[in-house]
């Protein structure tokens, strides 16, 4: 994942990891044009927003046909990218796309200002009973 003047780009395996598919799914996806990519420093990149939008319309999909696994364990830990941001002076709602799971999760809006959670930036849900932690992986260089 880079980050570069506000703009998060994803490389083709960073993508299908928070999508929940594999790679060669997203390089289809891609020459199908159903999701743009870019080149940027000689490596495919999907931009972060653009990722997002597209994780939220699979939702749609995974909804009409429920071909994945139907239960998650309670102390999962699910890498993500964030698809919508709502927040006010004091609660911020964060909705994220885990591969063919939507996790939505009621914060501080201090809290997901200093996450610097906004759509297209990648997070990690940790889902332990009816709570759910919201949090930035640690970038990899």
């Amino acid at each position: 994942m880079r980050h570069s003047a506000s703009v998060t780009t994803y490389r083709i395996a960073e993508a299908a990891e928070v999508l929940g598919v594999s790679a060669d799914t997203v390089r289809r996806w891609v020459e199908a044009d159903r999701l743009t990519a870019a080149t940027e420093g000689g490596r495919t990149v999907v931009d972060g927003v653009e990722l997002a939008a597209f994780a939220a319309s699979l939702l749609d999909e995974a909804e009409r046909d429920r071909t994945r696994a139907r239960s998650v364990s309670a102390r999962n830990r699910m890498s993500g990218i964030v698809t919508r941001v709502t927040q006010d002076t004091v609660m911020a709602q964060i909705e994220l796309v885990c591969g063919p799971y939507r996790i939505v999760s009621l914060m501080s809006a201090e809290a997901a200002s200093e996450l610097g959670l906004e759509p297209g930036v990648r997070a990690i849900a940790s889902v332990k009973s009816t709570s759910v932690v919201v949090e930035r992986p640690v970038e990899r260089n």
